[in-house]
């Protein structure tokens, strides 16, 4: 859902929010407000409710890097401890996924 959210989406960023159970991500959820442009996905954290099941964030980049930016770390270290970055062509082999400190975990897709 979120590689065919993205391509939808492109060449704009896509951006989400995870919902886990049990270290199963099973969900996005959107955000009231996100804001999502060629270079960026603005979340409004305020609209974020408080949900202790959202783990993290989920966005795209239009460019195929999965390089996390500055501004991306920024939200990383504010939102969760799993953040996930797809990157164009939008194929399975295009994520990466991220600690809030911006260092890159496994994350297995099921």
């Amino acid at each position: 859902m979120i590689l065919e959210a993205s391509m939808d989406s492109y060449p704009n960023e896509f951006g989400a929010l995870l919902r886990a159970e049990d270290h199963l991500i099973y969900e996005i959820a959107l955000l009231p407000g996100t804001v999502q442009g060629d270079h960026h996905t603005i979340f409004m954290l305020y609209n974020k409710p408080i949900d202790f099941s959202l783990v993290g964030s989920v966005h795209s980049h239009p460019s195929g890097v999965t390089e996390p930016s500055d501004a991306d770390l920024n939200m990383f270290s504010n939102s969760g401890p799993v953040h996930i970055i797809v990157g164009f062509p939008y194929m399975l082999e295009n994520f990466s996924a991220y600690d809030r400190s911006g260092r890159k975990i496994e994350v297995k897709v099921i």
